[in-house]
């Protein structure tokens, strides 16, 4: 599963995206936040609700990316 993030400016940035999305239940594991690419990619099956709302509760904007 991949998100779109949105206001990721350093690497403190993305370690609290990196460590928000951990939390989230069904997350195996968060293979990569990329702050040049504004995205995050999620190995498991969680709730997409939860994904983008933990990253929501961080301060950043999120969705789903379609790829």
């Amino acid at each position: 599963m991949k998100l779109k993030i949105d206001g990721m400016t350093c690497g403190h940035c993305v370690a609290a995206v990196r460590d928000a999305l951990t939390d989230v239940d069904g997350v195996v594991q968060v293979i990569d936040v990329s702050r040049a690419d504004g995205t995050a990619e999620i190995e498991g099956n969680p709730d997409s609700d939860a994904l983008v709302a933990a990253v929501e509760a961080e301060g950043y904007t999120a969705r789903l990316a379609h790829e």
